[in-house]
């Protein structure tokens, strides 16, 4: 078919012209028919029945699915090369990108919110509820895909944000041991007990470095009691508001 065909207000172009995919996963139900459509026209080649709107084309749970895959990976994996075109053509290719825009940036903020708060699933429920009730928000379907992926992803997005907050070594195993000091030139004691501690430090995918630390009884107590300050502090931080 190498022409277009106007028939009531539809007009019939070719395949290829309309930019449709024999191989896309079926459209989601039911489908919305545009308003001013004539009814009892022929199929459109985009779906049964008549064209779907741009929301219909967003309800899908599969590229749901998949454009939250691709935003974790950019957002809490570090791929660079995940774009919003990518991601628009793979996922939506019947919507442009002018409209797929504000939704990207929707469910890039939902994302994020609930990674960067390391929701529970009470928490994530509450979450959802409420952004399917304000204006603008989200559909019940969508709540219950972004739920799902969360689910599934909640550790290895957490695992990911503990290791790009470090900027720093970190702490990777402890030793201890406790010897007697012998008299030296510098020291007149003899045989006073000294605790010899052994840090092991490393960056990840770097190899450790060990870093070896005497305290006498003065600053044991010194670092017991800072540890005791430590520990205080967490347990406040813990506790219900």
């Amino acid at each position: 078919m190498g022409f277009a065909e106007q028939t009531g207000s539809c007009q019939y172009r070719p395949l290829v012209e309309l930019g449709c995919h024999l191989s896309r996963a079926p459209l989601p139900k039911p489908f919305r028919p545009i308003p001013g459509a004539v009814a009892g026209a022929a199929p459109s080649c985009c779906g049964a029945g008549l064209p779907l709107t741009m929301a219909g084309e967003l309800e899908g749970s599969k590229a749901l699915s998949g454009l939250l895959s691709g935003l974790a990976q950019e957002a809490f994996h570090g791929h660079q090369g995940i774009t919003e075109e990518l991601l628009r053509s793979q996922l939506y290719p019947e919507v442009s990108l002018e409209e797929f825009r504000p939704f990207l940036a929707k469910m890039r903020g939902i994302l994020k919110s609930i990674a960067s708060a390391d929701m529970d699933f009470n928490q994530l429920e509450a979450f959802l509820t409420a952004q399917t009730k304000k204006q603008g928000g989200i559909t019940s379907d969508q709540a219950a895909v972004i739920s799902k992926f969360w689910k599934s992803h909640k550790t290895k997005i957490r695992e990911s944000l503990m290791n790009q907050s470090r900027w720093d070594s970190g702490l990777r195993g402890l030793s201890w041991r406790v010897d007697g000091k012998s008299q030296s030139r510098h020291s007149p004691q003899i045989h006073t007990p000294v605790a010899i501690m052994e840090l092991e430090i490393g960056k990840s995918g770097q190899e450790s470095e060990f870093l070896c630390l005497e305290f006498d009884e003065v600053k044991v107590n010194q670092l017991l009691k800072k540890l005791s300050e430590v520990e205080e502090s967490i347990s406040t931080l813990m506790q219900p508001a």
